[in-house]
């Protein structure tokens, strides 16, 4: 323990990994000495300039473009997944007609034709989109927020704990974003008759439960969205550290931006597999719930009981994993395409080295 407080340790953000260059400003006719100042660098995607960078980490701009990266990512890898997740669904809420993926394929195909498996893809493509805008944008916004709070020691060793909380942060105020549309592609997907387009579910929503009928999943959507992303952004972050550290044979600077997207792929994947077991039980809730009238959380679990809050798994796992390592691949591309700082795996700062011992002052 180092007696510091917390003004001293808010000092640099440690995702950065900082190249401290000294230099001085020799102007013309003036002699005297110019004091040295840090300037700081970003290690990119690349051994590219700091000139090919587009702006700065941390910048308005930087956030805009992850916001936009989420918005692609998520919007359009959840509507990918529509008639898989359509049977999912099904699955949870009616087990004795929907046996199995293979089987609630078939029973879709019988009764509702190819179409019926798109059911619901425009509020799944809205929702989404607008929760990938929270999700990914503000994801960066607390992770900087909060590593300047620690400070670039503290930071590194709690690095985790940083993740799991940004991630958290960020997802609440996304999943406020995305439950209206969520209701409404539960509702499209489950109920039939209730109604086939958003522009016929919405509406009769509000008319026959007012308000809150797009707000009442909002809870259980809590309870499945913050742990799976606290899951998928921790998971992911600790997976490509692991990965450039024991698995790839060079530096992360050497790597190619396919390599370093490849990496990004399966590190996603494998974070999506943990994501999809840790969230599912919340996830049946939700999907029982926006399918009921006049239930609430406490009364679908009780129903639902330890095995019934499992039906469907297999079907969320390959949904997520591949919907996961996807969204990772499409964020991180678009982060390449606009020249977005990418900063590399941290690395221990050289004063927490020589505090403990690793490195000679």
């Amino acid at each position: 323990m180092y007696p510091y407080t917390l003004t001293q340790l808010a000092r640099r953000n440690p995702f950065c990994t900082p190249l401290v260059v000294l230099y001085q400003d020799d102007e013309p006719g003036q002699g005297a000495p110019v004091e040295p100042r840090l300037k700081r660098r970003l290690a990119a995607a690349a051994p590219d300039a700091d000139s090919d960078m587009s702006c700065e980490y941390g910048s308005n701009k930087y956030y805009a473009l992850c916001g936009f990266g989420g918005i692609l990512s998520c919007g359009l890898t959840h509507t990918a997944v529509v008639p898989l997740d359509l049977i999912k669904c099904r699955i949870q809420v009616d087990p004795g007609k929907y046996k199995s993926i293979f089987n609630g394929f078939s029973v879709t195909m019988r009764e509702d034709g190819f179409r019926g498996l798109g059911r619901g893809w425009a509020p799944t493509f809205i929702g989404y989109s607008i929760q990938g805008l929270f999700k990914f944008g503000f994801y960066e916004l607390f992770k900087a927020f909060y590593s300047d709070l620690l400070g670039e020691e503290n930071a590194y060793l709690w690095r985790t704990s940083l993740y799991l909380a940004a991630s958290a942060s960020a997802e609440f105020f996304a999943d406020i974003a995305l439950a209206p549309m969520e209701a409404c592609k539960v509702r499209i997907q489950t109920q039939p008759g209730y109604a086939r387009t958003l522009r016929q579910a919405a509406p009769r929503m509000y008319a026959e439960e007012g308000l809150w009928a797009f707000y009442k999943g909002v809870y259980p959507l809590w309870l499945r969205q913050i742990p799976y992303t606290m899951m998928k952004f921790a998971c992911f972050e600790r997976t490509v550290e692991t990965l450039y550290k024991y698995a790839v044979p060079k530096p992360r600077s050497e790597c190619s931006k396919p390599e370093q997207l490849l990496v990004t792929f399966v590190a996603g994947y494998i974070a999506g597999v943990f994501c999809a077991v840790v969230s599912h039980p919340a996830d049946s809730v939700v999907s029982v719930l926006n399918k009921e009238k006049g239930s609430n959380a406490a009364q679908v679990l009780r129903r639902l009981g330890p095995r019934g809050v499992w039906k469907g798994l297999f079907a969320r796992i390959i949904m997520i994993g591949t919907l996961t390592a996807l969204q990772w691949f499409i964020y991180d591309s678009v982060k390449v395409y606009f020249r977005l700082p990418r900063p590399p795996p941290p690395e221990m700062p050289e004063s927490l080295k020589r505090k403990m011992g690793l490195a000679s002052y």
